[in-house]
Order: C-alpha cells, then structure tokens, then sequence
C-alpha cells in the first residue's frame, strides 16, 4: 500500500512537471506568436517616431529660411541643445543690439523640461558675462 502511494505521488510530481514544461513552451510560442503578429506595426510606429523626429530636426535648423521668420537669418546662430538658437541681432551690420535665445517648435511639441528651466533662468534675469584667458597662451598665433 505504502509502495502505490509512493509511485501515486511520483506520478503525480512527474505530470506536474510535465505539465510546468508544456505551459512554459506554450507561454514562449504564444509570445513568439504575438511579437510576430505585431511586428509589422512596430516597425511602422518606428518609422514614423523616426520620421518625425527627422523631420523636426530638419526644420529647426531651416526655419531661418522659412516664411514669417522675424531674425535675420545671418545674426541665427543654431545650437541645438538645449535651445535651438542664439540670434546676435544686428551681428550681420557689426553691431549687436539684442541676444535672444531662440527655440523652434513644430507642430503639437511642447518644451521639455530643461528648455522649461532654461525659459525661466533666462527671464529671471539669471544670464551672465564672463571670459575665460587661455593659460600659457602670449597673443593670438605667439608661441606658448
């Protein structure tokens, strides 16, 4: 009697197993299954993700040329991050007049976070002069 329930109980472990097994197999085909099923759209999510951070990219640095631009594309100088541009007004006749920190948006985008903190730094009045001297340097083109 003691035997049968020894191998009742084997039997048992030896299905649960199985069964664990089986499952896990199941779980790995259903999944491989779905990512394939889904692949298609993830690629094109992809793309158009990709397409439209090209496109904005693009368009930041040819806004200067775009219609209803109010800088003069000359005094533009494109930074990238974290503000587009920088316009030196009055830079292309030899004269700066007015610095403004420029920041090009298209379409639904909002300012990120940084460029949040940027916007109010700069209107807190929080924007500075300073100048850095090359150590060991004579004059420009003289020998160190």
């Amino acid at each position: 009697m003691e035997f049968q329930i020894i191998v009742l109980i084997f039997i048992f472990l030896v299905g649960l197993a199985v069964s664990y097994f089986i499952g896990l197999k199941l779980g790995e085909v259903r999944r491989e299954n779905f990512w394939l099923e889904n692949l298609k759209n993830h690629r094109k999510d992809a793309v158009v993700r990709s397409r439209s951070i090209l496109v904005g990219q693009f368009s930041e640095q040819m806004s200067p040329f775009l219609p209803n631009f109010k800088f003069n594309p000359a005094d533009c100088k494109f930074i990238g991050k974290p503000i587009d541009f920088i316009v030196f007004e009055g830079s292309s006749e030899g004269e700066i007049s007015k610095i403004t920190f420029l920041e090009v948006k298209s379409g639904k985008s909002k300012l990120s976070s940084k460029e949040k903190s940027l916007k109010r730094t700069i209107e807190e009045g929080n924007v500075f002069w300073d100048e850095y001297r090359v150590p060991g340097l004579k004059e420009a083109g003289g020998s160190v």
